[in-house]
């Protein structure tokens, strides 16, 4: 197999891309771009460290990334499994990636950036859901800001219930669970158990 190893290959290719694609990229979020954050209850979350690269699945209700200013974002970090993969890399390495994706619609939004993160009380109690405040805050200074085109979502049918896939289907996490542990941990009383320890600990 050949492997394509130099840019001058790959733009052998490609070629170079159009004006659209240039110049819908900006340094900040414009009046445009701030539309599909705040409709979106989902976002991928890419950071970097030494061991490698990470994206997480972030969610909440629409708007849950907060547009502080034109430059700034930030985003609260609500319960989760506490391995903290995202935030240790930021620590180390502020890079970061973010893609926005807002049901129902083909078009997502790219944004990237340097972030840290912030315990501070009063932050973080502004972001309170049911009286429960995220541990963190992760607070992101926008770099660039493009949409994508839908052309991604409308291959994979992503919002068509016709090509959803039956949960029954997929292995559960406790089947997982137990595979690996050799039945240590997991199978049918962590699924029976889960829904209820979510819904205690969702935010």
């Amino acid at each position: 197999m050949q492997t394509i190893s130099t840019i001058a290959e790959l733009e052998e290719i490609y070629g170079q891309p159009g004006e659209t694609a240039r110049v819908k990229v900006t340094d900040h979020v414009t009046p445009h771009y701030a539309s599909f954050i705040e409709a979106s209850p989902f976002v991928a979350l890419a950071t970097v460290g030494p061991e490698g690269l990470d994206c997480s699945p972030r969610g909440d209700g629409r708007g849950f990334v907060r547009i502080h200013d034109a430059r700034t974002l930030m985003m609260p970090d609500r319960q989760g499994n506490n391995r903290i993969d995202s935030l240790r890399n930021i620590v180390r390495d502020p890079r970061v990636a973010l893609l926005f994706l807002i049901p129902g619609s083909g078009n997502t939004l790219r944004i990237n950036g340097h972030a840290r993160l912030t315990a501070d009380e009063t932050l973080r109690a502004s972001f309170a859901v049911e009286g429960k405040l995220p541990r963190t805050v992760i607070v992101i200074e926008v770099h660039e800001v493009y949409f994508q085109c839908a052309r991604a979502i409308i291959r994979s049918r992503l919002w068509d219930p016709s090509s959803h896939v039956a949960p029954a289907a997929l292995p559960t996490p406790g089947t997982i669970l137990a595979a690996l542990s050799q039945n240590r941990v997991g199978g049918e009383d962590y699924d029976r158990a889960w829904p209820e320890r979510a819904r205690q600990s969702m935010w």
